[in-house]
């Protein structure tokens, strides 16, 4: 695909160049290309060449200056659903199969796409007040079945896009919520602090995206902290995977040991940042170092962790504080300030806070 199959905006935007952010990270997809199964190894190496030359637009590209529709533009009170079908083609969006209010497919994926767009939407405007990922109703859309045996989704910065895996290593892409929480959140940094993707802001980029797709997740399982499995992907590996997700807020570095996935190599504290110039610089590894933060402030607090500590979260990306090339250590220091302003000095959410990340080497 080609930045000529992305839709130019028709709502008075500044055009907006594509940005892409893919939930699989290269350098399991890299690990696979090389099995002894041909079936994996060929699967894997279409997914790594399509999303080679995405992710370096993604870097080349960092989205600046978004243009707000216009004052007194209206602004729909739900969300703006559609979902295409991409018929196994790259060319996108596909088939339009199912538009917002229209009764659910006979297609399992088409349903779950449509309905976890409206999830990610219903928590975005319930918990933070936010319309839609732009926070003035942009549509939400949405194409499945995208390519042949697709190890992958993504957001393309119109759109999100969603492989069927190849039914061996990786099911459907749809059938994890969170999952599609994480790509939409994307979007909502893209939106707000833009945060620049190549090493610990692109970390916090990715970050930003398992934080929210996890709170996606809870609250539409309406789990308590100490409930969730906080895991981003759960369900997506396939039956005879030794691995229970992509990655886990509770203890990076633990979600998969596999023969032919390898070892999850994501560090939990600052002690074992992953220095490296692969994966943009690690964005995809070193990310578990702030979602272990994030774990342990919402459940130091207990409760809905869409609550308190997704509030802070939320508030330290979009208050205008957050520079692009922040690194962990501005995003500590903010997310304090934020917890401060929003809470008061010295309150358990503070403490919280100062307990997570000097527990992650932040401190």
């Amino acid at each position: 695909m080609d930045a000529s199959h992305v839709p130019a905006p028709t709502d008075g935007r500044t055009p907006r160049h594509p940005v892409f952010c893919t939930v699989v990270p290269p350098h399991l997809l890299d690990r696979i290309a090389r099995s002894q199964n041909a079936r994996r190894a060929e699967a894997a190496l279409r997914t790594l060449e399509h999303d080679g030359p995405l992710r370096t637009r993604r870097r080349i590209t960092t989205v600046r200056g978004f243009t707000p529709p216009a004052l007194g533009a209206p602004v729909p009170d739900g969300p703006r659903r559609t979902i295409h079908d991409a018929q196994h083609r790259t060319r996108l969006p596909g088939k339009q199969v199912r538009a917002e209010g229209d009764p659910a497919s006979k297609d399992a994926t088409v349903n779950r796409a449509y309905a976890g767009l409206g999830a990610t939407y219903e928590l975005l405007m319930t918990a933070y007040g936010r319309r839609s990922i732009d926070d003035a109703g942009l549509p939400l859309n949405a194409s499945v079945h995208y390519g042949q045996d697709y190890n992958n989704a993504f957001w393309d910065g119109e759109q999100m896009v969603f492989g069927d895996g190849d039914g061996d290593l990786f099911l459907d892409f749809t059938v994890a919520v969170d999952v599609i929480g994480h790509e939409l959140a994307h979007g909502v940094t893209q939106y707000t602090a833009n945060l620049e993707y190549y090493g610990q802001s692109g970390a916090l980029n990715e970050s930003m995206s398992d934080v929210f797709g996890s709170l996606i997740k809870q609250y539409t399982l309406d789990q308590t902290a100490d409930q969730a499995d906080w895991l981003i992907g759960a369900g997506l590996l396939g039956p005879e995977v030794s691995g229970v997700a992509l990655r886990s807020m509770k203890a990076p570095g633990t979600a998969y040991d596999d023969d032919e996935l390898g070892k999850d190599p994501q560090p939990a504290t600052m002690d074992d940042y992953v220095r490296t110039n692969r994966d943009n610089g690690g964005v995809h590894i070193n990310s578990g170092i702030p979602n272990h933060a994030f774990y342990l402030v919402a459940t130091d607090l207990g409760g809905k962790a869409w609550e308190r500590a997704g509030q802070i979260w939320y508030d330290t990306l979009t208050g205008g504080e957050l520079a692009p090339d922040a690194d962990f250590k501005d995003f500590a220091r903010l997310s304090a300030a934020a917890a401060a302003t929003r809470y008061g000095d010295g309150g358990a959410e503070h403490r919280a806070l100062q307990k997570a990340w000097a527990a992650v080497g932040l401190g």
